[in-house]
C-alpha cells in the first residue's frame, strides 16, 4: 500500500503514542552526573546503537519484504520501536553533550552534604531515612537515589552532621536532622 494512504510519518513527536520522555532539565541548570551515572548513560546509548537498533532494522527490513505493510505486525511494531529507539538516542546524545561529571569521592571523610553524598537523616516523627543525592538522569526512588534538584536534596545540601534543616512540604514544614554523611572511597 502506498505510504500516502497509511497514517505513518517519518518524523515523530516526543509525545507520540502517549509516551513521554524524561522531564527536561530546568533552564540554566547543569546536568550533573556521578561517574557511575555517566557510564550507565554511555552504555545505554552504545547498546541502543550497536545492538538493539540494528536488530530492529533487520526485522523491519525482513517484514517489509513480506508484502502488505498495513496488517504486518512485525513491520508496524518494528517501525514503532525504531521511533522509540531513535527518540531515546537523541535524548541521550543531547544529555551526554551537556553533562558535567562530578566525582563525589573528593569529599570522602567529610561531614558536609554535597552532590553524590549518601545521607542518613531523621524526620520529625523519628523515622530514619537514607538517600543518595545524584543527577536528574540517575534518580531512582526504589534505590533511594534522589535528584539533586528534589526538595529534600535541596534542603540537605551544604548541611553537616547534627544540623537540622527545614523542608517545606505540602503538609507544612518538616524538620530533618542530619545523622550521617558518607561518600564513595577515592579510587587508586
Amino acid at each position: 500500500m502506498n505510504k500516502a494512504f497509511v497514517k505513518e510519518s517519518d518524523h515523530s513527536s516526543d509525545d507520540e503514542d502517549g509516551l513521554q520522555g524524561p522531564a527536561p532539565l530546568p533552564p540554566g541548570v547543569k546536568n550533573y552526573l556521578t561517574p557511575a551515572g555517566y557510564k550507565n548513560l554511555q552504555q545505554e546509548l552504545k547498546h541502543l546503537l550497536e545492538v538493539e537498533r540494528p536488530k530492529i532494522v533487520e526485522t523491519v527490513h525482513w517484514a517489509a519484504k513480506n508484502g502488505d505493510r498495513s496488517e504486518n505486525g512485525d513491520y508496524l511494531y518494528g517501525k514503532k520501536r525504531l521511533r522509540e529507539i531513535d527518540r531515546r538516542v537523541r535524548f541521550l546524545t543531547k544529555r551526554l553533550e551537556i553533562v558535567e561529571v562530578v566525582d563525589a569521592s573528593v569529599h570522602y571523610g567529610k561531614d558536609q552534604v554535597f552532590f553524590g553524598a549518601t545521607v542518613d537523616y531523621e524526620t520529625d516523627d523519628g523515622q530514619l531515612q537514607t538517600i543518595t543525592i545524584v543527577g536528574v538522569d540517575e534518580a531512582d526512588s526504589l534505590q533511594h537515589k534522589i535528584s539533586w534538584i528534589a526538595p529534600v536534596a535541596r534542603a540537605l545540601l551544604k548541611a553537616r552532621v547534627d544540623d537540622e534543616v527545614v523542608l517545606q512540604t505540602p503538609a507544612g514544614l518538616q524538620h530533618l536532622q542530619v545523622v550521617a554523611v558518607s561518600y564513595p572511597e577515592p579510587r587508586g
